[in-house]
């Protein structure tokens, strides 16, 4: 994997994967380095072995007085028995770089003579007195651990070059016997790191997942601002991560107060018109009259749309959707008594709004008073999750319902779906500007009922 391919993971997730691949790195190099060391080590235990049957075999060898090598004795078993691994020999150099035999090991048999290391006698005789190791092949094809020495013996001196070689099978086989168990110790080493890594890793960033979390809880409503403990490297960001939501509480509050100032403003100069127009009798005033009035609704719209979208913007708050299903349901069971309408909702209750209370009691207010005015006797709420982070509000009657090709015009600002009943025609206006204001939308159906579907989608808050 590239470092570079890394950066669209979790930082777990590259920690864990960076620190794991230097740690198997660092591992495989030490594998390696220690498998070295336990080869070189046996070898070099072999060859001290080879070393002191080289001593032995030079104090076995005399000089007699017409200064001729009387071969040694020898009582090694294994060099008395044919082709048994060990082998041995004594020659004299001789022109051309190679030796004459004057003494052999019975296991050698027939066989040829042993090997000399690469350089011949040359090679030899450059380190007199001093073992030469090297690795040659044997009469039966073994793999065979020589070493030669040159000595100078008699008087006068007489060159001698003693040649010594045993099967190197047995260490061979130690050399990766113990080469294994050093790398599955090793191989658990390094799974015991990697997996220590990932324990770490993890450990060292739950503060990190436990800012997280508070953070959602923030966003949620479920609390005001941050109130964790932390890690000195997170108390200031965890501080400016409250100061940040200040900042925008004061905001928000800030834009509610311009709303409402305005508001204020617009209203009084309006409400003087309307007032002068109803002293003052004639076509005039009525003109002036009725426009002042849409100006009225118009303003009562705008500013309504303008509050929701600063507190959809602002702090999280979480509203219970049963508790204002049920006080709508009762209220508006009691303004239509004389129709006998009855509304029967349903929503869990642990189901939130993420929002305010009035914008959700405006919302769901405005689509159950138009269903109690268009339905007949029978109203029917339910609000069901549809996300984890979104719910669905269906309000439904068993009025005449609505045409297909009427559902967009209703939702246009002033549009009535009766004349004959009062009111300014915003009230499903109003519902899909507060649910757009809050990231949702409003969409109008046929209900089993027989009347208007109208399904709201909405913010829901986690639990």
């Amino acid at each position: 994997m590239k470092l570079g391919g890394l950066r669209h993971y979790s930082l777990a997730t590259r920690l864990a994967v960076l620190a794991a691949g230097w740690s198997l790195i660092v591992i495989i190099a030490a594998g390696a380095g220690v498998s070295y060391f336990v080869q070189r080590t046996v070898l070099g235990r072999f060859d001290r072995t080879l070393s002191e049957q080289l001593d032995n075999l030079v104090a076995g060898v005399q000089v007699n007085a017409q200064g001729q090598l009387v071969p040694p004795t020898s009582t090694d078993t294994r060099a008395l028995r044919g082709f048994s691994g060990r082998y041995w020999v004594v020659g004299e150099p001789i022109m051309g770089g190679g030796i004459v035999e004057v003494a052999r090991s019975q296991s050698l048999g027939d066989a040829p003579t042993l090997a000399l290391p690469p350089g011949g006698v040359r090679a030899v005789g450059a380190q007199a007195g001093q073992p030469l190791y090297y690795d040659i092949e044997g009469p039966l094809d073994q793999n065979l651990r020589a070493a030669a020495i040159q000595v100078r013996l008699g008087n006068p001196w007489i060159p001698v070059i003693f040649l010594v070689a045993e099967d190197r099978a047995a260490v061979d086989e130690d050399a990766r016997n113990l080469a294994i168990v050093a790398t599955l110790a090793m191989a658990l080493l390094g799974v015991g790191m990697i997996a220590a890594v990932f324990i770490q890793v993890r450990f060292g960033l739950q503060p990190l997942y436990a800012l997280r979390r508070e953070i959602a809880e923030v966003r949620n409503g479920k609390k005001q601002r941050l109130g964790g403990r932390y890690p000195v490297e997170l108390t200031p960001l965890a501080d400016e991560l409250n100061a940040l939501v200040a900042h925008n509480q004061d905001v928000v509050e800030r834009q509610r107060t311009h709303v409402g100032n305005l508001a204020h403003a617009l209203k009084t100069p309006i409400s003087v018109m309307m007032t002068e127009a109803e002293q003052q009798p004639g076509a005039l005033a009525e003109v002036v009259a009725r426009q002042a009035q849409v100006m009225r609704d118009q303003v009562d719209h705008h500013l309504r749309r303008a509050r929701a979208a600063a507190r959809s913007q602002g702090q999280g708050e979480r509203t219970s959707v049963a508790s204002v299903l049920d006080e709508l349901a009762r209220t508006l069971e009691r303004v239509f008594m004389d129709r006998g309408v009855e509304i029967d909702w349903r929503a869990d209750e642990d189901l939130f709004f993420l929002g305010e209370r009035q914008d959700l009691l405006e919302i769901a207010g405005n689509a159950l008073e138009n269903a109690c005015k268009y339905g007949d006797r029978r109203v029917r709420a339910v609000a069901e999750p549809t996300a984890s982070n979104r719910f669905t509000l269906r309000i439904e009657d068993d009025g005449e319902g609505l045409p297909p090709a009427r559902w967009d015009l209703v939702l246009r600002r002033g549009a009535r779906l009766d004349e004959s009943e009062p009111g300014s025609g915003l009230g499903l206006s109003i519902i899909d500007e507060l649910a757009r204001a809050y990231g949702g939308a409003v969409t109008l159906g046929q209900a089993p009922l027989g009347g208007l579907l109208v399904s709201i989608d909405l913010p829901r808050a986690a639990r």
